[in-house]
């Protein structure tokens, strides 16, 4: 996914925020999700939905104002009722890394109780 750096992306000195990187991961993790035909509105359907457990983050190098970065969502390994994604953000035209990522999502159902994630749809996530 190719993002552009926006002032309101970016504190009072012009670098994105650290807390920004977390929105940009989860909309990286989304198109992966919709590039393998899955999406937020199939999963409510099926009454399922997925809440990041855990998320080991490590900021290398900073994106600034006008910066356009690069947003990666590598399928790392499922589990029964989780699902954890190797993540990176690169600057664009560089190829400096800016950020390194480990993102585990657990699969839910209505009452948030983990649940299985059905076997078609973790079939469909992983296939190439």
């Amino acid at each position: 996914m190719e993002k552009r750096i926006y002032y309101h992306d970016t504190d009072a000195g012009g670098i994105v925020y650290y807390g920004n990187y977390l929105k940009y991961l989860e909309e990286a993790r989304t198109e992966f999700l919709e590039k393998k035909g899955l999406s937020v509105e199939l999963f409510r359907e099926r009454k399922f939905l997925y809440a990041v457990r855990k998320c080991t983050i490590t900021y290398k190098s900073p994106a600034r104002y006008a910066d356009t970065i690069i947003c990666d969502a590598v399928l790392k390994q499922t589990t029964a009722a989780q699902i954890i994604f190797d993540q990176k953000i690169y600057e664009k035209k560089s190829g400096r890394l800016l950020v390194e990522a480990e993102v585990t999502l657990v699969s839910l159902n209505e009452d948030f109780k983990p649940t299985a994630i059905p076997e078609d749809l973790k079939a469909q996530m992983c296939a190439p």
